[in-house]
């Protein structure tokens, strides 16, 4: 009985236990789920079938020399738009794109992902709250088993004040950071460092990730006032706003050789990549340019990237943002560019593609040392060139 009373008053102040349990529970199920997902990782499960239970794993089929890597990150404010377009599915794409792709950007293979779960409640269980979480959760199922992923474990919280919203009435207010862990070969890394004119730059699509989100919720604001998120008018464009971000990696992993259709990985690539970008806001000047071109005294114009989505269009006029300020804001409609050999561009669009549904166009070159790092010709508003 006294057990029960602390149970109750802890509940009060906004934990409940058995819900947690339950929820863990759940979230155990969905990682058990995926444990064959890999033919590079063997689960061992030393849980005795205690949800809890202490999990691990070893890799196999890799080269020898692979060293394990892990990068960590999250969803960020995009959580807030997601809520409010009640497709709670869409937030594992996030999570995963911006953890896995800071490895493969260097030539590496993201393999098992950990992560934690803060809400400031679960709700009641099979409450509407709860049912949303657990929505989360299976969006990150549907992801792993698509994409050979294995969820290894997670941490859930209940905090609280400490997770808020935009919107003080939301059903479900949480945050969302995770743990990729990978692998990389010191023969196959991806360093950017043998970039020379004449090279081909492709860009591969996609809508917001999960970067310059704060400027869309300001952008809904304006243009739809404080409550843009239970703004019937707004709905569409909330949508729109929060759709999946793409996954590349599966493609960029098997173009570098580390995926094959016989699951045995190589040292050689499939197609030989010289750089890959992961777009966020500032990323043509900074990760391109200053990090890359600059060092080398190289340029690059980028004439033919992919236009900005309708959406991303819309919050930059209602943001009444510059092109300048959408490029450093945005991805401007590209989630990756990638640096090839010209003689390899057909092998590696049909790839996409083919093989991975992914569209990939020659987006512009690197040249030699002009006047300026970078060169875009926009495509939001003016069409005029921008130069870092």
């Amino acid at each position: 009985m006294k057990k029960q009373s602390q149970d109750n008053k802890y509940k009060q102040d906004g934990v409940d236990i058995p819900t947690g349990d339950a929820f863990s529970k759940f979230c155990g199920d969905i990682c058990r789920s995926t444990h064959e997902n890999s033919p590079y990782v063997e689960i061992i499960d030393m849980s005795r079938g205690n949800f809890r239970g202490p999990r691990g794993f070893k890799l196999k089929g890799l080269p020898e020399g692979c060293v394990l890597t892990m990068v960590t990150d999250g969803v960020g404010t995009k959580v807030i738009p997601i809520v409010a377009s009640g497709i709670l599915g869409t937030a594992a794409s996030n999570v995963v794109a911006m953890t896995a792709m800071d490895i493969t950007r260097y030539g590496g293979m993201p393999l098992v992902f950990v992560n934690i779960f803060d809400v400031r409640t679960l709700g009641a269980l099979n409450s509407e709250t709860y049912q949303m979480c657990q929505d989360v959760m299976l969006g990150l199922k549907s992801l792993a088993d698509e994409h050979q992923y294995i969820v290894l474990t997670g941490e859930t919280a209940e905090l609280g004040v400490c997770v808020g919203s935009d919107d003080p009435n939301a059903k479900l207010m949480f945050n969302w950071g995770g743990t990729m862990l990978g692998v990389y070969h010191p023969q196959k890394m991806i360093y950017g460092d043998t970039l020379k004119p004449g090279q081909v730059i492709i860009a591969l699509p996609d809508n917001f990730r999960s970067n310059g989100i704060s400027s869309v919720r300001k952008a809904f604001k304006l243009h739809y006032g404080d409550d843009w998120y239970k703004n019937p008018d707004a709905f569409p464009d909330i949508i729109a706003a929060t759709t999946a971000s793409a996954q590349y990696d599966r493609f960029l992993n098997y173009a570098n050789g580390w995926i094959t259709d016989n699951n045995k990985a190589m040292i050689e690539p499939l197609i030989k990549m010289h750089l890959i970008v992961h777009l966020s806001g500032g990323a043509f000047e900074s990760k391109l340019g200053n990090d890359m071109l600059k060092p080398q005294g190289l340029s690059a114009n980028l004439d033919n990237l992919f236009s900005p989505p309708e959406i991303m269009v819309n919050c930059a006029q209602w943001r009444n943002m510059s092109d300048e300020e959408c490029y450093s804001t945005w991805n401007g409609g590209q989630g990756a560019i990638v640096v090839i050999d010209r003689e390899d561009v057909s092998k590696f669009t049909n790839l996409a593609l083919r093989k991975f549904g992914l569209n990939a166009k020659i987006a512009g070159e690197i040249t030699e040392k002009k006047d300026y790092t970078v060169s875009i010709k926009s495509k939001f508003f003016s069409g005029k060139r921008i130069y870092y």
